[in-house]
């Protein structure tokens, strides 16, 4: 690949379910699945181990259609902390190799290792990684080694697990244009629905398209599309200080029965709150505001948001704030069947903070404490090794509660 870029797309197999297999060695050899919510039957498959997906089990299916799938399923929980954990201990092995290391989620990199010739080829460069991350890790990656971007992510695809695939060229026009072109980045089932109606369905047909009927299809992104399938894509890899800004982090779910009264619907959100104030410490964020999504009975949707008066990484004020957007703005003349809190407007939480004066920053700080303890005891013990008294049973919203519901200064949106 002489004069051309060299860039590597590193991909962790089956990340979530190999990260508990290898720290749990007692679960390799068996169909293991990294399932939501896994007392419930309305949880859903996160991740799940080759002998899984070998018995159709697919990522999103719910728990008790996996395991009617798969007998002798070994569902388990998430661990964040340690998936987050692994996911930049891959990132350091790739480091030493270039600075110019891109994440694309949490088990995915692209790598431009142009300029590292001294450590070898890029082929030489993957197959050092892949055994050094097997090594290291006791995990493995697929990775694909092209002249862009685009390429080396199907590289990393097109075999799996622990395999490295090359893409050059003088090949490529061979090893990709015969595929679905539901296997290009960025083309969603919409995307190629609308590619199938104009006789459009594999990587080559998206080739040799006529760019102008490409962007009267898709606008801006029917001409990115025939770009990356003639592989004429020149977008660079980030450094390796760069950081993307997350938008939002929040959580959801579909409940087994219709919530009917305000104190369910709270029930809920504390309990969607607490993972997502989980999430927002692991990533060293807070929140300046909520958003909250509700689904009716009837299927319709709303969706709400506001500003908080303060920052936080607090569930229970998370929590509060949106039960109050939803109680001002929510008609409750159906009952609510699915529910999605937000934290949104995410800032750094090493960033200087405005004090509001309308705040009781002694009280605050209490329950940040309290917090602290709480996340310590869950990391030692599990997740539910402490939680809300609410969440125990058919208990009222206690006073304190009430209090964060009706705080002062949301601004709605």
């Amino acid at each position: 690949m002489d004069n051309e870029r060299v860039i590597l797309h590193s991909d962790m197999n089956s990340f979530y379910a190999s990260v508990e297999m290898m720290l749990n060695p007692e679960l390799k050899g068996k169909p293991v699945a990294v399932c939501g919510s896994t007392e419930e039957r309305h949880g859903i498959v996160l991740a799940k181990s080759d002998l899984t997906k070998k018995a159709g089990v697919k990522t999103g299916m719910v728990n008790w259609e996996a395991r009617q799938l798969c007998p002798g399923l070994i569902v388990v929980p998430p661990q964040y902390d340690q998936y987050l954990k692994y996911s930049k201990l891959a990132r350091q092995i790739y480091h030493r190799y270039t600075d110019l290391v891109e994440p694309y989620g949490m088990d995915e990199c692209w790598l431009d290792v142009t300029g590292s010739s001294i450590c070898g080829t890029g082929m030489e460069i993957a197959e050092a990684i892949r055994q050094t991350t097997k090594a290291e890790l006791g995990l493995t990656v697929s990775i694909g080694v092209s002249f862009n971007k685009i390429f080396a992510k199907l590289g990393s695809d097109m075999k799996k697990p622990d395999a490295i695939t090359e893409i050059r060229q003088d090949n490529f026009k061979e090893k990709i244009w015969p595929l679905d072109a539901a296997e290009l980045l960025y083309v969603g089932r919409s995307t190629e629905n609308k590619l199938a109606q104009y006789g459009i369905r594999t990587i080559g047909d998206v080739a040799k398209a006529s760019p102008e009927t490409l962007q009267h299809m898709l606008g801006i992104n029917g001409i990115k599309l025939w770009r990356y399938a003639n592989g004429t894509d020149t977008s660079r890899v980030m450094h390796k200080d760069f950081v993307s800004p997350v938008k939002s982090i929040g959580h959801g779910i579909t409940c087994t029965a219709d919530l009917q009264t305000p104190e369910e619907v709270f029930r809920v959100m504390l309990e969607l709150s607490q993972d997502v104030g989980h999430r927002l410490r692991v990533h060293e964020l807070m929140a300046c505001g909520v958003q909250v999504s509700v689904r009716a009975n009837d299927l319709y949707g709303s969706q709400y948001q506001c500003k908080l008066p303060f920052r936080t990484q607090l569930p229970n004020e998370i929590a509060g704030a949106g039960f109050h957007l939803l109680m001002e703005r929510y008609r409750w003349d159906k009952p609510i069947r699915a529910v999605t809190i937000r934290g949104i407007d995410l800032v750094s939480q090493k960033e200087a903070e405005q004090l509001s004066m309308f705040v009781d920053h002694q009280k605050r700080d209490r329950r940040i404490r309290l917090e602290d303890a709480v996340e310590d005891i869950r990391r030692r013990f599990g997740k539910r090794a402490i939680s809300y008294a609410i969440l125990m049973g058919d208990l009222k919203i206690p006073d304190d509660d009430r209090q964060l519901v009706t705080m002062p200064g949301l601004m709605y949106q």
